[in-house]
């Protein structure tokens, strides 16, 4: 078992915690964290790119000229896509590019990233985190923790005061122990957890 201290939120340590080693100690398999990066922002992308093909450019409502005897090439409209103003050929239109990894992987690709984050000594247990809506509240936390890179805070609940009192600070994202994702934990310098938040991760991926 892996042992982490257990920090208040003040930055004094007050402890130390064991961390399951099935899911915060194991070998991490960069291609699956790779792939798992890949999906997710993937189904980020809008794909709303639209373009007119012919049948919905204006114009072109009757054939050009006689199909024979003007020694010009044969033309339906003048809106086929070979026209200046025509329609535009195999062109992109609206679509999801979002697919789903199986389940198996994305616990692996999980897990794999969060033994990475302990193995770098990026990670950091509270033993709680209460703070009053208020954005310089959070601040001091985060003087108090000695963090001034970008940093997810993750909590074993939604708790609204936290949300409110960090979503004003550059570089800073809280999340919920359910709502961990692969890309989050990757664009993040540093992750810290509640004790509670811990727990709960452990349960859901043990």
């Amino acid at each position: 078992m892996t042992k982490v201290n257990v920090l208040s939120q003040t930055g004094s340590s007050v402890g130390e915690i064991e961390l399951n080693d099935t899911i915060f100690g194991i070998e991490p398999n960069e291609s699956v964290i790779f792939d798992a990066v890949i999906a997710q922002r993937a189904s980020l992308r809008q794909g709303t790119h639209k373009v007119k093909n012919r049948s919905e450019v204006a114009g072109g409502g009757r054939k050009p000229w006689r199909q024979k005897g003007t020694g010009r090439a044969r033309q339906g409209s003048i809106r086929s896509p070979q026209w200046r103003g025509g329609g535009v050929v195999f062109g992109p239109t609206p679509r999801s590019y979002s697919y789903k990894l199986p389940k198996k992987v994305r616990r692996l690709a999980l897990k794999s990233v969060l033994s990475t984050k302990v193995a770098a000594t990026e990670v950091v247990v509270l033993d709680g985190l209460v703070v009053a809506p208020k954005t310089k509240d959070f601040v001091k936390v985060l003087s108090d923790l000695s963090i001034d890179s970008k940093v997810l805070f993750v909590t074993a609940d939604l708790d609204e005061n936290v949300v409110l009192a960090a979503r004003n600070i550059q570089g800073v994202k809280v999340l919920t122990a359910t709502g961990i994702n692969v890309l989050d934990l990757m664009s993040h310098n540093k992750v810290v957890f509640t004790k509670a938040a811990v727990e709960k991760v452990e349960e859901v991926l043990g």
